[in-house]
């Protein structure tokens, strides 16, 4: 879908016939349609903008507390679905989220549209490293690769070595994992003396944090995966895959706008699931900070609202340290545009009713590193942050998203 002219037509029609399935079976949103007053036969996109309510994490949140286990936010009785899902817990409490047939095939749909973006048209070998836990992400990569018609091969249950032996076995030409975790096989690699040159990996898909549009980070990963081009994407649970990179310029996601109708409030991506009636979301606010572009047309030919640098942030994430905005993709971009830093961890606290970070890192650089980092903070943030070297291998190492930002007590980092 290119022209924006088709594009806003066929989202009043999916849009349409959404809110009109819900009203008569939905009991979170039909009372919601019906406050709204929107006439469902004649309402435009702008409309429904102006009319109907944001919804929420912590309101469907609530619902499924109180109203256990799948809460009310269902179209058709639960024998009709046959997909169980469930977020991460990184915000909170895991929550759960089902599917039908139909809208399980158009969330794969859209993550065919992920892989033909990245190239991956023709059939070939597929690397999923992940545990494939109940998060929507992995299970919708692995069946739409299949789909597509790819040799899919899972690295579920294996250690990070024993990933990297079969990869050299298999040969895969895709690697689908973190940006986090593509980091992490690289070093484990070079400690166990594995040659990643010989696992002939060619694109890395990667989603689930922001480094995969973070500049230094995709180099990182490039250089670490002997020239393997990254591509990002984004997607969450309650939604599904929403993004695909920019097949011209790298670091710009396009909305997939057949499945979304989106909405940038004040630098946050609001959401509107056009293609899952069973359990929809209308005007998400998806907490995602972001730069919003509209271009006729993109260099690679679509119309689809650009996402510029990715997902920049989230609104719940941003730090103010000394009348600074600090976000977590910042601080990722700076630590990443230093040579050796093998992981590291943000630590948050308050001192003097003031709020505080310092970075710790594992690197064989030693001092230098660190004064390094230091230097490179306070050119890019105005700020000194101090940076701490932690013992060899003493940091978490993560394999789905990383949670590298920690709250101290009060004064914990008086240490520093």
């Amino acid at each position: 879908m290119n022209d924006i002219d088709a594009i806003r037509q066929e989202q009043t029609k999916a849009l349409r016939s959404l809110c009109q399935e819900l009203i008569p079976t939905n009991a979170f949103y039909a009372p919601r349609l019906r406050e709204a007053g929107l006439d469902l036969e004649t309402m435009t996109l702008e409309d429904f903008s102006a009319k109907m309510p944001f919804t929420t994490r912590a309101e469907w949140t609530h619902d499924q507390l109180d109203h256990p286990p799948f809460g009310t936010n269902l179209t058709y009785p639960v024998n009709r679905y046959i997909r169980f899902c469930r977020t991460s817990g990184s915000m909170g409490r895991p929550m759960i989220w089902l599917d039908t047939r139909e809208t399980w095939d158009a969330m794969l749909d859209c993550w065919v549209r992920v892989f033909k973006a990245a190239g991956v048209v023709q059939p070939q070998p597929v690397f999923f490293a992940f545990s494939f836990g109940p998060f929507l992400g992995f299970w919708t990569a692995y069946e739409a690769a299949t789909k597509a018609g790819h040799l899919c091969i899972p690295g579920g249950g294996l250690s990070s070595v024993a990933r990297l032996r079969l990869m050299l076995e298999t040969q895969p030409k895709v690697l689908c994992c973190t940006p986090t975790y593509a980091i992490r096989l690289a070093h484990v690699a070079e400690t166990e003396g594995i040659d990643l040159a010989k696992a002939n990996v060619k694109v890395i898909i990667v989603a689930g944090e922001p480094g995969g549009s973070i500049p230094a980070t995709r180099e990182h990963i490039s250089e670490h995966w002997h020239g393997a081009r990254v591509f990002d994407h984004h997607g969450m649970t309650e939604v599904g895959p929403v993004s695909y990179e920019c097949p011209a310029e790298p670091g710009v996601l396009h909305v997939m706008e057949d499945a979304f109708y989106p909405e940038v409030i004040d630098d946050e991506l609001i959401l509107t699931t056009l293609r899952r009636p069973g359990s929809p979301l209308l005007r998400y606010r998806t907490g995602d900070v972001v730069s919003a572009e509209r271009r006729s047309p993109c260099a690679c030919g679509t119309e689809e609202l650009c996402l510029l640098g990715g997902i920049l942030g989230r609104k719940d994430d941003m730090t103010v340290i000394r009348g600074v905005n600090v976000f977590p993709s910042a601080i990722e971009e700076i630590v990443r545009s230093v040579d050796g830093v093998e992981e590291y961890r943000v630590e948050l606290f308050s001192r003097n009713d003031q709020a505080q970070m310092k970075v710790l890192i594992e690197s064989p650089g030693g001092d230098a590193a660190r004064r390094d980092l230091e230097k490179r903070f306070q050119q890019a943030l105005f700020l000194r942050i101090p940076v701490e070297l932690a013992a060899a291998g003493s940091l978490p190492r993560y394999e789905m998203k990383a949670k590298r930002w920690v709250k101290l007590p009060d004064d914990g980092g008086s240490t520093s």
